[in-house]
């Protein structure tokens, strides 16, 4: 029987794989096969606090996120769907810190929002505490308010990539796990699974946490990614986190705290901090109570209230994390038939749009919006890092 043959095979069904495969089908692939070991959303995905922001040192960064919080403020449109939903909360987004490093780093990243022209001021104490009445602003001296941020919703937006794909023919395969890439030569021709071969005359694969081990078995390319497990707590208190009270980054705070409201009166926090190996199939498990004790003396330090917070609810989360903390996006040198994303390191979400956009623009040949040149993968072997003002962790 022969093989079915595809212009196009995307490895992963998460939000960045969704993304893909509706771009590479609505920018001219005639078939597509979108393919993965679980659900859409099911993986990483689906364990994301999904804030967005355009608030990043690394400048190829800020580009990224630009373009896709303006595909998620006119989601429906942009997909011809008027069903489709993300889950989009325009709350905006509060960075506060210190005067000390981290601080003129704020400083220098608001600065280079601005000249991109992002709206990113930095106020004072008065008006940042009238935008989060809950601010307790002792030992703060830089805020930075970008308005038009917010978080939205990873599951719904991912779904709603995938439903408007099959809607363009796009074949979804969920619960079938690519065992191996398939080669002639140097070339990538296909995906072996437990059900067959899969032939095409490109391979996307932003398989995230499980990149490494597929690449590595099948074309002995060394990918340099690490699964991190970062932990979530969502807190409870007296006073209510509002939908309307804006995303908070606690520069100032040990543990570089973020916060947004989760539900409608609970708040998600989480460290963004480096986190600890792991490995990606290991199950969810307890966040330990050292952990949420000291994440909740932070955030009780910041908002008023949260001394007095029960915690509703625990999770962990992975991270596909790279050297520098940054993706990589394109070909693999020396190789033909495949493009690949992965590294992500928490930031996969909020760049899904416009990730997969020239992840599809790359495999198709077509000239990307964006150059991908610095995130190509050989710049670990360079020293042609992206490492932002920030340092290695969550803010980049």
């Amino acid at each position: 029987m022969t093989s079915p043959a595809y212009d196009i095979i995307v490895i992963g069904a998460g939000a960045i794989g969704c993304s893909a495969a509706w771009h590479a089908r609505s920018l001219g692939a005639k078939k597509v096969l979108l393919i993965d070991r679980g659900g859409i959303a099911e993986g990483t995905s689906s364990q994301s606090s999904s804030i967005l922001r355009t608030h990043y040192s690394v400048r190829e960064n800020v580009e990224l996120a630009r373009r896709s919080w303006s595909v998620f403020t006119k989601f429906g449109e942009y997909l011809d769907d008027p069903q489709a939903e993300c889950g989009l909360n325009r709350c905006g987004y509060l960075v506060v810190a210190a005067d000390d490093e981290r601080g003129e780093a704020v400083r220098a990243s608001l600065a280079q929002q601005r000249t991109m022209g992002i709206e990113a001021n930095e106020i004072d104490a008065k008006q940042a505490r009238e935008i989060l009445p809950l601010l307790n602003t002792d030992g703060l001296a830089i805020f930075g308010h970008e308005p038009e941020a917010g978080y939205a919703d990873a599951y719904l937006t991912a779904t709603a990539f995938a439903r408007a794909a099959r809607r363009l023919g796009v074949e979804v395969r969920q619960g079938e796990a690519v065992e191996s890439l398939i080669t002639e030569g140097s070339r990538v021709t296909g995906i072996r699974t437990k059900a067959g071969t899969y032939t095409a005359a490109m391979v996307i694969c932003v398989a995230n946490v499980w990149t490494n081990r597929l690449i590595e078995s099948s074309i002995g390319v060394s990918i340099p990614l690490v699964a991190e497990r970062h932990e979530v707590v969502a807190f409870e208190a007296p006073q209510p986190y509002l939908p309307s009270y804006p995303v908070l980054k606690d520069m100032a705070s040990e543990s570089m705290v973020y916060a947004r409201c989760y539900g409608r009166s609970q708040l998600l926090a989480s460290p963004g901090l480096v986190g600890h190996a792991t490995d990606p199939d290991e199950r969810q498990a307890d966040v330990p109570l050292d952990i949420i004790a000291t994440l909740g003396e932070q955030v009780a330090a910041r908002l008023s209230s949260f001394d007095q917070a029960g915690v509703a609810s625990t999770w962990t989360g992975l991270y596909d994390v790279t050297p520098d903390w940054n993706p990589v996006l394109g070909p693999l040198p020396g190789w033909q038939g495949l493009q690949v994303g992965f590294g992500f390191s928490g930031h996969g979400f909020k760049l899904s749009p416009a990730i997969g956009r020239l992840l599809a623009q790359s495999a198709l040949g077509l000239p990307t919006e964006v150059p991908l040149a610095p995130y190509r993968y050989e710049r670990f072997d360079e020293g042609a890092l992206l490492i932002g003002r920030y340092g290695k962790g969550a803010v980049s």
